[in-house]
């Protein structure tokens, strides 16, 4: 997928219990961000970022949703222990992790293994990517969506 593509349309298991499709927010911005795990501290940093401007966020037309491979049960303890007001998906088969690209070999210590690219895409009202952002940095990134779904 690229810049200006429609995104093709996926369902998952949700945090409030129910599956839910990205075709579910049509008429809306989408901020969808792609994150390895829950409670890590990297993950826990971009969490509460997007946490701490959802209102911004929300103000300005967007709905916020994390994807993890994490079931749901740890996605409702991270919820709840940082107060998450977002949806989180559940991507356990990787199936739109892949989709998306972000499912890939990763390195740390020396061992070689599957893994999420902590990586954010925008969607437009209409279903098509306006933004990426891959291999984010959490400093500034929430801001820096912010700023392009302002524009």
């Amino acid at each position: 997928m690229t810049i200006g593509s429609q995104v093709p349309d996926f369902s998952l298991p949700a945090s409030n219990g129910e599956k839910v499709s990205l075709s579910d927010f049509r008429g809306r911005k989408v901020v969808l961000f792609f994150y390895p795990k829950d409670m890590t501290p990297t993950c826990t940093e971009e969490a509460c970022s997007f946490r701490d401007h959802y209102g911004a966020l929300k103000e300005a037309g967007a709905v916020v949703i994390g994807i993890s491979p994490d079931p749901l049960k740890s996605h409702a303890k991270f919820m709840d222990k940082h107060s998450l007001p977002y949806l989180l998906l559940s991507d356990e088969e990787h199936k739109v992790s892949e989709m998306f690209g972000v499912w890939q070999m990763k390195k740390m210590f020396g061992r070689e293994y599957m893994g999420i690219i902590r990586s954010t895409f925008l969607i437009d009202e209409n279903g098509k990517m306006t933004g990426e952002w891959r291999k984010v940095k959490v400093k500034g990134h929430v801001e820096a969506v912010l700023t392009a779904v302002l524009s």
